[in-house]
């Protein structure tokens, strides 16, 4: 007979029975049949609040930069590998390749010339450009540019490529849902073409020139697949859409966060929603000298400093924070922020903050709680 992966212990402790032998007896016999009563594991299973295995943590841009650059030299990109993606992996979830309980961060990096393989996957996944330009995504045979600031989002089984056209090498963030996937044991994976053969630069994707016009949409088109079927979000509107937030709260109008804290959200244009079903993308911008009331939420977050620097305050945990930097929030770990004045390429010294989080899943199954801590 194998040995029971069930282990229980009696206990001298309050709310907990008296320790006999009847009672050593009795949690044996739940050990052999893979039986766990309620009352050894309440306070486990039923927290007063959620207990995140993750912890707070930075990852410096510079490091991984570095590191990156030398995983290009070292390891190939092809067919198997996929990906030179390096995996953000929180200190506190036993070295999985994961940020959060349900989030993936990465540093995907690709040398010029070289093709990141096709192939699709049910998990949903994303792109953030924090530095360079002249990768081309080609998501369902559509070539989408990536240049700094943009966000594109790519939902589940789609097919998608990589190119490097520059001459340079190219290093981005990619966000994707594998740990809620892995988790949920849902997950599917599938190979394409072995060449990307879309190599065209056009100025905008057809994704683009069909859905990337503020506040119109296509009556030709229906509502396709799950997730935005815009397939670039362009800095040039999010940085015009945060300095006006901020320029209207000077000007004595309303529509910022809080004092000095201007954000938004990549919605999708059919119908308002989210861009992808399990992950939300946002952007934040603080003000010089400005900083954020602590709160609370629950679910993970993951941020990476776009521009400018400030202190970031993650539970009992504070960082000095510059460009490039990702810090990840555990749930229910109160969150503040603050910019500190210095050089800039966005509105005079602001910290700008690139945001995701898992909060479509938490709202999705009504466990989504918000609270300012005093």
């Amino acid at each position: 007979m194998t040995s029971s992966p069930v282990r229980l212990r009696a206990v001298d402790a309050p709310g907990q029975p008296d320790v006999t032998p009847e009672l050593e007896s009795l949690y044996r016999g739940f050990e052999a049949e893979l039986l766990v009563p309620l009352w050894t594991e309440i306070g486990d299973l039923m927290p007063v609040h959620p207990r995140s295995g993750a912890v707070p943590h930075v990852w410096r841009w510079e490091r991984l930069a570095r590191l990156a650059e030398e995983a290009g030299r070292i390891v190939p990109v092809g067919r198997g590998g996929e990906r030179r993606a390096i995996a953000l992996a929180n200190p506190g979830l036993g070295g999985r390749p994961f940020a959060s309980p349900t989030l993936w961060a990465a540093i995907q990096y690709l040398m010029p010339g070289e093709d990141a393989p096709e192939h699709r996957h049910t998990q949903h996944a994303f792109r953030f450009v924090v530095e360079g330009s002249g990768v081309w995504t080609v998501v369902g045979g559509d070539p989408v540019p990536m240049n700094r600031g943009d966000f594109l989002p790519q939902a589940g089984w789609s097919w998608h490529a990589h190119h490097n056209a520059a001459d340079r090498p190219m290093a981005w963030i990619d966000g994707l849902d594998i740990p809620f996937q892995y988790m949920a044991e849902s997950q599917f994976f599938e190979f394409g073409r072995e060449e990307v053969t879309e190599r065209t630069t056009p100025e905008r994707s057809r994704a683009e020139r069909l859905w990337g016009h503020p506040g119109l949409r296509p009556v030709g088109v229906g509502r396709g697949g799950p997730g935005s079927p815009l397939l670039s979000y362009k800095w040039e509107y999010t940085d015009r859409a945060l300095a006006d937030q901020l320029a209207l709260e000077r000007e004595g109008y309303g529509g910022v966060v809080e004092p000095g804290h201007a954000a938004v959200r990549y919605s999708n244009p059919v119908d308002g929603g989210d861009v992808l079903p399990t992950m939300r993308a946002e952007f934040h911008r603080i003000a010089r000298g400005a900083e954020t009331a602590p709160v609370r939420e629950t679910g993970s977050s993951v941020f990476q400093v776009f521009d400018g620097s400030g202190t970031v305050t993650v539970g009992d945990r504070a960082w000095s924070v510059a460009r490039g930097d990702l810090f990840v929030v555990p749930s229910w770990t109160p969150l503040s922020v603050r910019s500190e004045a210095g050089s800039s390429d966005s509105d005079s010294g602001a910290l700008d903050l690139f945001r995701f989080s898992d909060a479509p899943v938490f709202e999705a199954l009504e466990l989504d709680r918000y609270a300012k801590d005093a």
